[in-house]
């Protein structure tokens, strides 16, 4: 994807962001825990031409630097979103966030109703992390501190991805070389995942909420279970749901021509 790259420095800390420009309406796009900016190539791509689409790496993942912390708290990276929509002149934005992003995103719309447009929601949830969740996500985060992803990858792709992807023999190379791109995930990752199994809640805020908010979820999702999203929609006042077939929680990924046309739709009109 032709996309202009830079390093920013937000809040101490270099951040990677990649714009398209343009004088369109901006997107900016807020991506999960383990991965990056290409969780969105299909969704920039489709949309560059009428959008300015601004994705960003956040600290202690992807390209962006990572602070020699015990946790990258959410609240760390929801004040890095302000900055960068303050320091690239931008606002208002749709904020289009994914599980990871999604809790910046819902924290954004509610205390910074004046930096959004609209906001996108997929599959992310607004409470704690779940208490029977965190001895296993513990554990395999210790794994990865100590040996890397690469070990626990093939523990890690279940929960990232839903059974029709990771059983469809049609997609097996893009199957690959995303269990790839986690596999060679940096070690100090840690730090950032230790943030998203550390959060706050995030629900007894929503209510303050304005902005036109679509909530996205695939059906085959185990990590954020579509009752979950159905808690944000009620939650969120005149919030639309959407369940999307046959995706986990990677639905960007694994059914890319669903979740643009949706996205695309949604900002047509939010615009």
């Amino acid at each position: 994807m032709n996309t202009n790259g830079q390093y920013v420095t937000i809040n101490g800390v270099r951040l990677w962001v990649e714009d398209t420009g343009g004088s369109g309406p901006p997107v900016l796009f807020s991506h999960g825990l383990l991965w990056s900016t290409r969780m969105f190539d299909a969704q920039i791509a489709a949309l560059r031409s009428r959008y300015r689409c601004i994705a960003w790496d956040h600290r202690g993942q992807g390209q962006s630097d990572v602070p020699n912390v015990h946790a990258i708290s959410i609240e760390e990276c929801y004040a890095d979103a302000v900055a960068l929509i303050e320091r690239l002149g931008v606002a208002p934005v749709h904020i289009v966030g994914l599980s990871m992003g999604g809790f910046v995103a819902m924290r954004l719309a509610a205390r910074r109703p004046d930096l959004v447009r609209s906001c996108v929601l997929l599959e992310t949830s607004a409470e704690a992390e779940p208490a029977e969740n965190v001895p296993k996500y513990r554990t395999l985060n210790r794994v990865a501190k100590w040996f890397g992803l690469r070990i626990v990858a093939n523990k890690v792709m279940p929960i990232m991805f839903g059974t029709t992807f990771l059983t469809d023999p049609s997609r097996a190379v893009e199957r690959d070389a995303w269990r790839e791109r986690l596999a060679r995930n940096r070690r100090d990752i840690w730090r950032a995942v230790n943030g998203v199994i550390e959060r706050e809640p995030i629900i007894s805020e929503l209510g303050h909420i304005t902005a036109p908010t679509m909530i996205m979820v695939g059906d085959e999702d185990v990590a954020t279970v579509p009752l979950k999203a159905e808690r944000i929609h009620a939650a969120i006042r005149g919030s639309k749901l959407v369940r999307i077939p046959h995706a986990g929680h990677s639905s960007s990924i694994e059914q890319p021509g669903h979740v643009t046309a949706a996205i695309d739709a949604w900002l047509g009109r939010s615009d």
